[in-house]
């Protein structure tokens, strides 16, 4: 081949060789921009903004589910759900709530959405739902690299999950919608620290809507608060049922803050001093909210054991935590059985009272076990034993009120809790019951633990109270206790 010069041209196809390799740069450098320009402004999680069939994609991948046609398969997933969502387990928590959702028509005979928006809610607040596991450089000519597949899957759920709650919350009263957040109090008061740390943030306007912190680019994405990405699906006005079920006030945030403190988690107190620091008024609520914690209980004495019409019974999967708690559950050899006898008896699980644990029969035991919820193992553990009292005194029996306020100031089958002790005490009281009374009398005398406050008129006035209603013996027994309880406190 010649050029115009006459010359053989060996370079002419090296030439045109060299125009597509310099426009394939040029398109790879303009890509590379392109990349890096969207990782620092409008990344975006654009897999949500894909059509309904990148769904499955999308989504985190599940292990095989617990499903089956059978009543007792679904009890069996249910309860094995529970269980790892008690502990914290965010992706058992979705499931729970598509399972209560009844999105499977399987599901239906447990659907209910109170329950349902319970854990999706908890799944919102659980920071594994959040937290990052492959932090990458934002910054830089390689910030278009992706974060993990599993962050950005727990996104797109997390994204799915506020949609759904809000609709389910949209369309409930507000007793319903105080249930919801009740029911997401207890379950977080049984996890110790994290959990008291969790209910600090959901009241901390600081934090996002579920206390993603300000900072996270994916929790600011999912509940639709990133400037970048606006639009009527990432409105965060567009899901007020969901973004206001927990309202921000100091004072509640300071008082879960101080609550995880009580547990004797070492970082909670660094949480709580950085809380304080955090704006010139929060220090001002120390003495008020060290005073309402002494008296905090939460909201339930165990989770509510109802069920949907022809479901599984809600269980109660919170488990005994630490040497206090497996120390308080040895103790139960110390009550005597007849106490457990007859709440047994106001449940309508045996027709008399039982004296002895042996005295029970196998479908005896089976009926308490299948009203908590439990595996049916034919054998009254300790905390069946303590379950069985207060489920009666949930439901109204005096005698189980006063039973369950003395294991509470005696830390017997329970650890030692003051508060819950006064509760059940007034509980007691309000039905007439004179030792309750009597206790009563007690606590306003001493003061107990800050629980109650001295004040020996309405001591006085209790007390003759219970005196008029024909109090016992065992109102010497009852003074030892509330008076050796005021002495280690003062301790």
């Amino acid at each position: 081949m010649r050029d115009r010069d006459g010359f053989d041209d060996d370079r002419a196809p090296a030439r045109r060789r060299r125009a597509p390799i310099a426009v394939a740069a040029v398109i790879g450098a303009v890509a590379i921009a392109t990349l890096t320009l969207a990782s620092c402004g409008d990344r975006g999680l654009q897999f949500w903004r894909q059509d309904a069939g990148g769904g499955a994609a999308n989504a985190c991948p599940r292990p095989a589910a617990f499903t089956g046609a059978e009543f007792n398969a679904q009890e069996t997933s249910l309860r094995a759900l529970r269980r790892a969502a008690f502990r914290g387990d965010f992706f058992a928590q979705l499931e729970l709530g598509s399972r209560y959702a009844a999105l499977k028509a399987t599901d239906k005979n447990i659907e209910d959405p109170i329950e349902s928006s319970v854990w999706l809610a908890l799944a919102l607040a659980n920071d594994e739902g959040y937290a990052p596991i492959n932090r990458v450089d934002r910054g830089g000519f390689g910030a278009w690299r992706p974060l993990s597949r599993y962050d950005d899957c727990r996104a797109w759920e997390r994204h799915n999950v506020y949609q759904r709650l809000n609709r389910q919350l949209s369309q409930m009263t507000r007793t319903e919608q105080e249930a919801v957040r009740d029911r997401v109090i207890y379950v977080l008061s049984t996890q110790d620290a994290k959990g008291y740390r969790a209910l600090a943030r959901l009241h901390d306007s600081l934090y996002g809507p579920f206390g993603e912190p300000q900072d996270n680019r994916e929790g600011r994405e999912a509940w639709g608060n990133d400037r970048n990405n606006g639009g009527p699906d990432h409105d965060a006005r567009a899901l007020h049922a969901a973004t206001t079920l927990f309202q921000r006030n100091d004072v509640d945030a300071y008082l879960y803050n101080y609550l995880a403190v009580q547990t004797g988690d070492v970082g909670a107190y660094v949480l709580l001093k950085d809380f304080e620091r955090s704006s010139p008024s929060r220090s001002r609520y120390a003495a008020f909210v060290e005073a309402k914690a002494r008296q905090w209980v939460p909201p339930f004495e165990f989770y509510p054991n109802t069920a949907p019409a022809s479901g599984v019974p809600f269980s109660d999967e919170s488990r005994p935590r630490g040497d206090a708690y497996e120390y308080a559950l040895s103790r139960m050899t110390e009550l005597p059985f007849v106490h457990v006898g007859r709440a047994l008896r106001y449940l309508g699980v045996t027709e008399t009272v039982p004296t002895r644990a042996e005295a029970l029969s196998k479908r005896q035991i089976e009926t308490l076990e299948a009203m908590l919820g439990h595996p049916m193992e034919s054998r009254l553990s300790y905390l069946e034993r303590v379950r069985a009292v207060q489920l009666a005194a949930v439901n109204g029996s005096s005698e189980a009120q006063l039973v369950l306020a003395v294991m509470y100031a005696e830390g017997i089958g329970v650890p030692t809790d003051y508060a819950r002790a006064f509760h059940w005490f007034e509980e007691a009281a309000r039905q007439g019951s004179p030792e309750a009374k009597f206790a009563m009398s007690t606590y306003f005398a001493l003061g107990v633990s800050g629980v109650a406050d001295q004040d020996k008129a309405a001591a006085v006035a209790v007390r003759i109270d219970s005196a008029l209603a024909g109090f016992g013996p065992s109102a010497s027994r009852l003074q030892a206790v509330l008076a050796q309880v005021s002495r280690s406190q003062r301790r």
